[in-house]
């Protein structure tokens, strides 16, 4: 992928220092290249990460008038199907990249050619005739998209650092940002943490002309009414939704100038998109995996029996908690924005060891668990369903029992926590009871801010707009579809897809590929029966059916696994003290205005006496939360944005410049 930024003003010339800077803050997503364009009212900026047709492919490109220009990040995977649409209208392509087709598509299509794009991606067109800024994103939220207004300026970018390059842009906290974090542990767009800042929602397109910003959706997730879900056998739809994920990540590997490899981390998921690769395209696979020194985190022994199964050329990286500590301040100025988790560290590190190995493009298994039910919170929600039907049962708690069995104090283990945990909010009628128990135990972060920053009794909660947000009709749909969609929309664009995913690679230069969030195989999943899913509590029903053939055994019956590293544990006691100390003293603390200092040094105090097995969850994700919150105000607040990039545009760099000068 790359990085895009641009600014739009009806009043004045842009100035080329901005956007020269804007594009400096990039560079780590586009280090092959860059280039901007200007003309009296606006300004198109751009860093290339050249994966297709390296040579014609440079941006900012133009149709033929020249009229007409886009500033691209991402990949349009059937850019190739499209250009012979295209040509036989009558369209003519000087590249062969899909960055062009992109230009052709909307002039033939407008924004109906958002709905005909298999991929992935953030787009700003300018149409110099009309003066008016398209912007777009892709329907899962892969790519990053934000945008602001500063004075009479309009701006976007693909990170929020590069509109901070704008010495008048306003740099603050959003207090609504904040609260979303710390209850769904990211923003769910098109809330940003910081004020005045937007992210443009997945699945939609935005028009900015005479100063208004006009936004609209071109997809929608959508789940069928209960029971009038895909009708056809597990036979029959595993066979389609098979097809579906062989294509989509054939397209994903093969669409490409330069190699490919994909991750494998030892669960089902990265499983089958590597056994897809190497039995059904004829390319020699390389594959990555992350390991810990932690055993309790590890999954080696899987990783290995995957990779000696399909031939692959394996490398790992590992990580210990001192790794973690050392990367965080660099790990959270690409996230932008505060993590309740260590885990982006971790990626983060595993894509540098991509990119140390020559690779750019890896493909991975994110998206399986939202299309097709593998996060443990569905499994729960089940339980708690199944006890809220008949609460005063003394039996149907103890089902509970049957979830994590992967941690080392699962439910299993202490019954009475299970009882009074999952006991809470089992009202089958609410839309959202199969996130309450994560929200409930995120907000405990919100004990720690000061009154600025903590939510108002007198104002709905923030979960409040989500649900009211779900599309009408969602109350007739299963209640595993109503969880899937709350997954879909707060932690997977923000969290998984950002903060651990797009942020994680590009910080090295490599683009990430999805192939279970392929629109037609999301289609798909989303129509198919709960049970194919989920049957009873075992997740993924139905992919694990379907790749038996490809998949052993021993990872397809594995007990659900979620990714996890070492948390909180890492910052005491080891690596990171000095930064650590300096951004948690009493001072700036009291400086960023978030957190009351006094809270803080009693949970640190408490927690630098606790091994990490023995850490709540709670004060976990409190530490996490202080730790990366007070990084980012420094970073980006205090701070103006610069920090571990080189700040500067890449070489070589293409101007293409219509102001005229008197």
């Amino acid at each position: 992928m790359c990085g895009i930024c641009g600014f739009v003003s009806p009043y004045r010339v842009p100035e080329p220092e901005l956007i020269v800077k804007m594009i400096g803050r990039l560079a780590h997503r586009g280090p092959d290249g860059s280039g901007y364009y200007r003309d009296r009212f606006a300004a198109l900026g751009h860093t290339r990460l050249a994966i297709i047709d390296a040579a014609g492919g440079v941006q900012p490109l133009s149709n033929e008038g020249g009229d007409l220009w886009i500033s691209f990040n991402g990949e349009i995977f059937n850019y190739v199907e499209l250009s012979r649409e295209l040509a036989a209208l009558g369209h003519r392509m000087k590249t062969a990249s899909d960055t062009e087709v992109i230009v052709h598509a909307w002039e033939q299509w407008g924004p109906d050619c958002f709905k005909r794009f298999n991929g992935q991606w953030a787009i700003a067109l300018w149409d110099a005739q009309k003066a008016e800024l398209i912007l777009s994103r892709d329907q899962a939220g892969i790519v990053p998209l934000h945008y602001a207004f500063s004075g009479d300026r309009f701006l976007f970018a693909s990170e929020v650092k590069a509109l901070f390059a704008d010495p008048d842009l306003q740099r603050a906290f959003d207090p609504v940002g904040l609260d979303q974090t710390f209850t769904f542990w990211s923003t769910v767009a098109p809330v940003s943490v910081y004020a005045g800042v937007r992210e443009l929602e997945p699945g939609h397109w935005a028009r900015f002309r005479d100063g208004k910003l006009d936004i609209k959706a071109f997809w929608e997730t959508r789940f069928p009414t209960r029971g009038e879900e895909n009708a056809a056998s597990i036979e029959e739809n595993g066979e389609r939704l098979r097809a579906s994920l062989v294509e989509a990540t054939r397209l994903r590997f093969l669409r490409s100038d330069v190699p490919v490899g994909a991750y494998l981390s030892g669960g089902i998921d990265s499983s089958v998109t590597s056994a897809i690769i190497a039995n059904y395209t004829s390319t020699p696979l390389n594959t990555f995996s992350l390991r810990f020194t932690d055993s309790e985190f590890d999954e080696g022994a899987y990783q290995r029996e995957m990779s000696s199964r399909l031939g692959t050329e394996h490398r790992s990286v590992e990580v210990g908690s001192a790794d973690i500590a050392r990367a965080f301040p660099e790990v959270v100025w690409h996230t932008e924005r505060p993590v309740l988790r260590s885990g982006p560290a971790p990626m983060f590190l595993l894509s540098r060891s991509v990119r140390k190995a020559g690779y750019k493009v890896v493909v991975t298994g994110e998206g399986s668990d939202e299309m097709l039910a593998g996060y443990d919170i569905f499994r729960e929600a089940k339980v708690r369903a199944f006890w809220g039907r008949d609460p005063a049962s003394s039996k149907r708690f103890r089902a509970a029992e049957l979830l994590y069995p992967w941690m080392e104090r699962s439910p299993g283990k202490t019954p009475a926590f299970a009882k009074a945990f999952f006991g809470r909010n089992t009202d089958l009628s609410d839309p959202a009871l199969s996130h309450r128990p994560r929200w409930d135990a995120t907000k405990a972060i919100k004990g720690l801010l000061t009154p600025r920053y903590r939510p108002s009794p007198d104002l709905p909660a923030c979960e409040s707009a989500v649900i009211d947000a779900m599309p009408p009709g969602s109350e007739s749909w299963d209640p595993l579809s109503r969880a899937q969609w709350l997954e879909l929309t707060t932690l997977l664009p923000g969290y998984i897809l950002s903060s651990q995913g797009d942020r994680m690679l590009m910080g090295n230069s490599v683009e990430g590929r999805f192939p279970f969030l392929d629109p037609e195989f999301m289609k798909l999943a989303h129509g198919l029966p709960s049970w194919q899913k989920l049957f009873v509590l075992d997740e993924k029903h139905i992919l694990k059916k379907e790749f038996a053939d490809l998949v052993p055994p021993s990872i397809l019956r594995r007990p659900k696994q979620p990714y996890r590293a070492p948390d909180a544990a890492c910052f005491f006691g080891g690596e990171g003290e000095d930064w650590i100390r300096e951004v948690t003293s009493e001072k700036a603390l009291a400086e960023a205005g978030v957190f009351e200092p006094k809270t803080v040094a009693g949970l640190f105090a408490k927690c630098s006496g606790v091994s990490g097995l023995k850490m709540s969850n709670t004060d976990n994700m409190r530490v996490l939360a202080v730790l990366s919150t007070q990084l980012a105000y420094f970073q980006f607040i205090a701070g103006n944005g610069s920090g571990f990039g080189p700040d500067r545009p890449p070489e070589p760099m293409t101007v293409i410049d219509r102001v005229i000068k008197r």
